[in-house]
């Protein structure tokens, strides 16, 4: 008869839709606690480690060093890319939970009555099931390496956009810089074509100076006007970028501070050239490596989707009429069982698949060699930016010097009164001019500096 109410239990059991399941962790295994860790909380020492601090310390500015540790912080698309390695983990997580045994637990209880019986008894049962796939091609432990080859690929790509977003504030701070030169520059340019213009005013008055010649004079007044204003917005715009950048409210932009053009002290020696070994430490390249890796597990799993599935399952079932007698083994019903699940028609599915991740290997393949010319490209291309730069600023200096120079004689000339006061304006006028070449070239170089840094992935070149 207890047999009977405890088979009645089960099947009582099996119909229930509102039994608790009940989760049942088991201890990590040792392959995976190396994972685990990253759970723990880690300090942002890694973060400053991609973008390679001690790089920047070169500029001499602590202004922009603090700026570029307030990105490293607060910056929000940085935040969004160590949420999404993380993202990533999980989902290694999820794969590796499929090469461990399912265990589910359930508990429930009922009444029944007996055919012939007047009285109802009470019955209350647990089954535990388990069912675990055996893994005996490592078709699972496969597709755990793919997963994790996507969470190592984000890993670099954390690091990539770390290293963008300080390349980001580099050459914007720097920018910025440079606008603040060239916008008091620029002012003193207005002011000496407001005084050019009133000279041309007074003269064409006096009969010496043409009416055409006192329009060009107004026209270059107005242009010099214009000059200033764009160069004004650009600076805004560019200051509310790097509040952006640092994770500040645009409202702020007018009281970001920032040095000087003239006291940066830019200490960088940039090679005449670099090893094409540098480009292997880029995390772009070493993703491409990565994805390879993973298409080529990729496929050793679609091949391995012909083999049979061998799947072992087992059901124990504790049965009572009462609870404090429930874990007893007298009223145990438990089983054990195994089966083979091989597909022998799935409509050229799996064959389908295979020749779609062989494919998949191909075209990733394509973009790894791709991803190797890109990246010498880049840095051939910065190293020649660099070099040329450096040259043309140099001839610039020269020419600025000179130009003071020949400025300087214009002066003794205007004291000796061999020229007039518009002359003297109208030279001064250009060495303004060539001086912002000078704000603008060094702020060039300086940036080409930067594009290497991030041609190198941060590393030392």
């Amino acid at each position: 008869m207890k047999k009977i109410i405890a088979t009645a239990i089960l099947v009582s059991l099996v119909g229930i839709n509102f039994m608790p399941a009940l989760a049942v962790e088991t201890n990590t295994p040792k392959q995976f606690k190396s994972m685990v860790k990253k759970d723990k909380k880690v300090s942002d020492d890694y973060k400053f480690a991609y973008i390679n601090m001690d790089w920047w310390e070169n500029f001499n500015d602590n202004i922009l060093t603090g700026y570029i540790e307030k990105a490293v912080i607060n910056n929000y698309d940085l935040k969004m890319a160590t949420l999404n390695v993380d993202e990533y983990y999980q989902n290694v997580k999820l794969q590796f939970a499929n090469e461990l045994p399912q265990l589910t637990v359930a508990g429930g209880g009922g009444l029944n009555k007996m055919p012939g019986m007047t009285k109802t008894s009470a019955g209350y049962g647990v089954p535990a099931i388990v069912s675990y796939e055996a893994d005996i091609f490592l078709k699972n432990r496969d597709k755990t390496k793919s997963v994790k080859k996507l969470y190592e690929g984000s890993k670099l790509d954390e690091r990539a956009a770390y290293i963008a977003i300080a390349s980001a504030v580099g050459a914007v701070y720097l920018n910025i810089v440079n606008l603040d030169k060239v916008i008091e520059l620029q002012e003193k340019i207005v002011n000496i074509r407001q005084e050019i213009y009133n000279l041309f005013l007074k003269r064409n008055k006096e009969g010496l100076t043409s009416t055409a010649d006192t329009i060009k004079a107004n026209k270059a007044l107005v242009a010099g006007q214009t000059d200033l204003i764009e160069l004004q917005k650009q600076r805004k715009q560019l200051l509310n970028q790097l509040c952006v950048l640092i994770g500040e409210s645009p409202e702020n932009a007018e009281t970001l501070k920032r040095a000087s053009i003239d006291d940066i002290n830019w200490e960088l020696v940039v090679p005449e050239e670099i090893s094409s070994e540098t480009i292997t430490q880029r995390p772009d390249y070493m993703k491409a490596e990565l994805m390879v890796e993973k298409a080529g597990i990729d496929v050793r799993v679609a091949r391995k989707e012909f083999l049979p599935s061998i799947t072992l399952s087992g059901l124990a079932l504790f049965g009572a009429s009462e609870i404090g007698s429930l874990f007893s083994t007298k009223d145990m019903l438990a089983s054990l069982g195994g089966g083979l699940i091989l597909p022998l028609f799935t409509g050229g599915a799996k064959i389908a698949n295979l020749k779609l991740k062989k494919a998949t290997y191909e075209r990733i393949l394509q973009n790894y060699y791709k991803t190797n010319l890109t990246a010498i490209q880049e840095v051939n291309d910065a190293l020649v930016a660099s070099k040329l730069d450096r040259d043309k600023m140099a001839q610039t200096v020269e020419q600025y010097n000179l130009e003071k120079k020949d400025f300087g004689y214009s002066e003794k000339k205007y004291n000796q009164g061999i020229i007039s006061k518009l002359d003297l304006i109208q030279y001064q006028e250009n060495l303004l001019t060539i001086e912002k070449l000078v704000a603008m070239q060094k702020v060039e170089c300086m940036a080409d500096s930067i594009s290497l840094y991030k041609a190198t992935g941060s590393k030392p070149y």
